[in-house]
């Protein structure tokens, strides 16, 4: 349910803000891809744990972001930056007769990109470099109910293309490495999503 509140709200600002910038400048996207999960833990006490226990492991991440270019020297260099909300696949673990284990992790994306624009019926490439902002949550709900989170700042390399089938609307694809995701606390690593991850993209431009 937070996830949800999380995501009408972000795609509410989304929608707003354009409708006060200048035409073009200003674009919202949504994506849809896998991404490299590694649920350590959860594995751990699987291990020690009797037969009678399943593990789901998530690769799955949607995310939501708005973006704003500006045009360089030529029409077609442009400079943009990019601010999003990714929400990850939830890992659990079900330990029959006993309780179960959760961990949830979404990431705020920040991103500076070069696009070469080639504009309508044409495939534009990017690149870019930026810092994503993780939140992980890790519930454990056996003879008593735990929680435990962790926030942590990392770097990002993207790069991917679009095709602009309008002057409005663009479908791409993009690829994203992240750097050291791995969130510690104490003895425990509630979730590492670091490495590559990709993703099918849709965005609208105003």
């Amino acid at each position: 349910m937070k996830k949800l509140v999380i995501l009408g709200v972000l795609l509410s600002i989304l929608c707003a803000w354009p409708t006060a910038a200048k035409a073009d400048n200003w674009g919202v996207g949504v994506k849809l891809g896998v991404s490299e999960n590694d649920p350590k833990t959860m594995k751990e006490f699987q291990d020690t744990m009797p037969s009678n226990t399943k593990l789901t492991e998530g690769y799955g991440v949607f995310g939501v972001e708005a973006l704003y270019e500006w045009t360089l020297n030529g029409e077609a260099n442009k400079l943009g930056v990019k601010v999003g909300l990714d929400v990850y696949g939830d890992n659990e673990l079900i330990i029959g007769g006993v309780g179960a284990i959760q961990e949830s992790t979404y990431a705020i994306p920040l991103t500076v990109y070069y696009k070469r624009d080639n504009g309508v019926k044409g495939w534009s490439p990017f690149v870019g470099a930026g810092v994503s902002f993780f939140r992980t949550e890790f519930e454990t709900v056996l003879t008593a109910t735990s929680k435990e989170h962790k926030n942590k700042a990392v770097p990002h390399l993207v790069a991917g293309a679009e095709y602009r089938f309008t002057d409005l609307f663009a479908l791409g694809v993009e690829a994203k490495y992240v750097f050291n995701a791995k969130m510690e606390k104490e003895s425990l690593v509630l979730s590492d999503r670091s490495g590559l991850s990709g993703a099918l993209t849709g965005r609208f431009y105003f």
